[in-house]
């Protein structure tokens, strides 16, 4: 994008100032300090004007100068150094699921300076899972000695139908105790700074392709695959939502029955599943690994099953990436059902890529190598298969991104009135 830059009034200055910071904040770390003169070139700005806007920066706390640049090889006197200060604020990505809560501390300039997760019990109440959380948030800012006040904005991914514009929760099966407005009012009374909410696996897509760059497709399909599975959709290279910011829920495709017009649940899922993650979920592929086990005698498998409890799906995992075959042949059972979903996603949204994500992107290349298998015998051209680079601290990363996009629209889009020299 073209950098827009001005001169000459108070306003044009607020715009030269915003200008010089964003090229400063986007320096690589091994350049975090520019000289004057750099940064007026790069930007295209006179020295004095650049000059004003550092003065306006400095005043409000975002950049300092430096020492004198002694290795530099131009006549005269050195360069004047200065550097954004990316510690001068922070924010926080956070996650919900039923499994866990996970917490990602970053500084201004993205990096990440402190992280953290708690597993949670069954089924966990809505107020249970916000004190949690909240619990895991108070570890991770003591363990950098970050303050609440020292936080500029907060981002949270949880699963279900979210409405961001209103901070709500509009449906929620997996954990219904957090429908609401519950999570936001209670984030944002105890943080002290805005807080925004979003669905976990549009902020798994977002996180997915910043802090991987060969996931930066302008065509692509994240599918979040566990207990629940859901999916982030990228058109054009933008974050695609639907009309009710539901689109990608694959998990309420019905494409499987019991009988020739017999659905397994006709009164719908005790567990609120939708028909597909009924037949492609967590709770399937235990129970798949549980009948294959059965059938080659592996007590071996059926014990670390049973002593798992409700982290039985883990233990299911864990079984596929040692190549135990009964939790091999439950992943290829699931795998082929789960190929068919691919192929609905491919004959109408056509992605240069599909990204699994979530608990499933443990398995690797053996779960890579069964769905390529089912769809190798499909009519049209298939997208290529890959597995999150994230896994499952994948919303963290884009609720961090988030974050950072809000402070980039409010904080830095111009320096407040008055600050510019």
């Amino acid at each position: 994008m073209e950098q827009v830059v001005a001169a000459g009034t108070q306003f044009m200055r607020e715009v030269n100032a915003a200008a010089v910071l964003r090229k400063l904040r986007a320096a690589p770390p091994k350049e975090a300090s520019m000289s004057v003169s750099v940064l007026a070139k790069s930007v295209g700005l006179s020295r004095q004007a650049v000059t004003r806007s550092l003065n306006a920066l400095v005043a409000e706390g975002l950049v300092e100068f430096g020492p004198l640049d002694r290795d530099s090889t131009r006549a005269g006197r050195p360069a004047q150094l200065v550097r954004f200060r990316a510690e001068a604020g922070h924010v926080l990505g956070l996650s919900i699921s039923p499994q866990d809560v996970r917490v990602a501390l970053a500084d201004l300039a993205g990096t990440v300076v402190a992280s953290d997760a708690q597993q949670l019990g069954a089924g966990p109440g809505g107020e249970r899972v916000v004190e949690t959380l909240l619990a895991t948030v108070e570890r991770t800012l003591r363990a950098t000695g970050v303050t609440t006040g020292d936080l500029w904005f907060a981002s949270v991914g949880t699963p279900g139908i979210v409405d961001p514009a209103a901070g709500v929760i509009k449906l929620i099966p997996s954990m219904p105790g957090l429908a609401g407005d519950l999570l936001v009012r209670r984030l944002t009374e105890a943080l002290g700074c805005p807080v925004y909410l979003d669905n976990d696996v549009k902020l798994a897509t977002q996180g997915e392709r910043w802090r991987d760059a060969e996931r930066r497709e302008d065509s692509l399909v994240m599918i979040h695959w566990g207990e629940r599975v859901g999916a982030g959709i990228v058109l054009n290279g933008e974050l695609y939502r639907g009309a009710s910011n539901d689109a990608g829920d694959v998990g309420f495709l019905d494409l499987f029955t019991e009988g020739p017009s017999t659905p397994r649940h006709p009164q719908g899922h005790p567990q609120g599943l939708g028909p597909f993650e009924d037949r492609v979920g967590g709770a399937e592929i235990v129970r798949q690994a549980t009948a294959a086990a059965g059938r080659a005698a592996d007590g071996a498998l059926l014990a670390r099953i049973e002593a798992a409890g409700e982290h039985a799906l883990e233990a299911v995992l864990d079984a596929v990436a040692d190549g135990e075959p009964a939790a091999l042949e439950a992943i290829d059972v699931v795998a082929r059902r789960f190929a068919k979903g691919i192929t609905v996603i491919r004959a109408i949204l056509n992605p240069r890529l599909v990204v699994i994500g979530g608990p499933l992107a443990r398995c690797g290349e053996p779960l890579l190598a069964a769905l390529r298998r089912h769809l190798s015998g499909e009519p049209l051209d298939q997208p290529a298969l890959e597995v999150s680079a994230l896994q499952e601290d994948a919303v963290v990363h884009g609720a961090l991104l988030h974050s950072l996009d809000e402070i980039e629209r409010t904080r830095f889009g111009l320096v407040r009135p008055g600050s510019a020299g």
